[in-house]
């Protein structure tokens, strides 16, 4: 069954580039933070780049995951592009999602915006990160650390690609309801996490099938959830390379329960709302340039 888009939950904030430059998925409506009162809102910020349509294709992944959340009653998804312009845009975020470029391109090093996260997670709003935001300069390691939990270090941590199942899941609210799910990614592992694992529950672990030993243990957690010390919840999936993972309904869970728990939201036993149409995903994918 098809799920129709719920434009008056979704808030798209357009930074520097014309929605016609940026060449958004469609469906996408412009608005100006109509956000309802009470409402549950969710800040995803998808990078405005492309490496090749459906992968880190980062503008239609949060379109979909725009999608799914809305299905939730009282979540209103708001997504910014790069980083939203609008000053109101963070105001009453119970979460904010980073799904953009990492390393030295990281979005957050630009300008005051690791102040504005700070302030946000010093207030308590959820932090999350998929795919290559996990990845930040060393300097910065310590930071990102006590946002999320663990991150991508240079020298320490590597990334690669492989296919892999995931059938069995630890007990914790953002497992709820999700089923079995085989997806080829991108991984980012053998992370730098805090001191002894403190505040920080492995959710999803996946080894380097081209090593020598492949031991099940915290260098082969790829997603893993955070509680805080200082308060709020982190969740972060360092996987999210391909866009044809969301064909896998529990991927697209897995996913939305993550958010909605970082959000502080109670998730049902059965885990949250997030249905889509596989023959739905492709059409959100961002166009191979113009030949000029």
């Amino acid at each position: 069954m098809k799920i129709r888009w719920l434009a008056p939950l979704l808030t798209l904030v357009i930074s520097n580039l014309s929605a016609a430059e940026l060449k958004l998925p469609p469906g996408m409506v412009l608005e100006n933070n109509a956000i309802a009162d009470k409402a549950v809102k969710i800040v995803l910020i998808a990078g405005s780049n492309t490496f090749k349509p459906g992968e880190h294709d980062y503008l239609a992944n949060c379109a979909v995951l725009s999608k799914l959340l809305a299905q939730n009653p009282g979540v209103a998804p708001v997504f910014a592009v790069d980083w939203p312009t609008n000053p109101e845009t963070f105001a009453n975020a119970k979460a904010v999602v980073f799904f953009f470029d990492g390393g030295d391109k990281h979005g957050v090093l630009k300008g005051k915006r690791a102040e504005e996260v700070q302030k946000l997670v010093d207030a308590g709003v959820g932090f999350v990160q998929f795919h290559q935001a996990a990845d930040y300069p060393t300097d910065f390691g310590v930071r990102a650390r006590s946002w999320a939990g663990g991150c991508w270090e240079k020298g320490l941590s590597s990334r690669a690609h492989w296919v892999d199942e995931f059938k069995n899941f630890p007990t914790h609210p953002v497992t709820r309801g999700v089923a079995p799910f085989k997806i080829d990614d991108g991984w980012l592992y053998k992370l730098h996490f805090n001191d002894g694992m403190k505040g920080i529950t492995p959710l999803l672990r996946t080894p380097d099938p081209k090593a020598k030993s492949k031991p099940i243990d915290n260098d082969s957690t790829v997603s893993w959830a955070y509680d805080r010390e200082g308060g709020g919840r982190s969740f972060t999936f360092t996987g999210g390379h391909l866009h044809a993972s969301f064909e896998q309904p529990g991927y697209c869970k897995f996913l939305v329960n993550g958010i909605l728990w970082a959000a502080g939201q109670e998730i049902p036993d059965d885990g949250a709302k997030a249905a889509i149409d596989s023959k739905e995903i492709n059409r959100f994918l961002t166009p191979k340039p113009a030949k000029k």
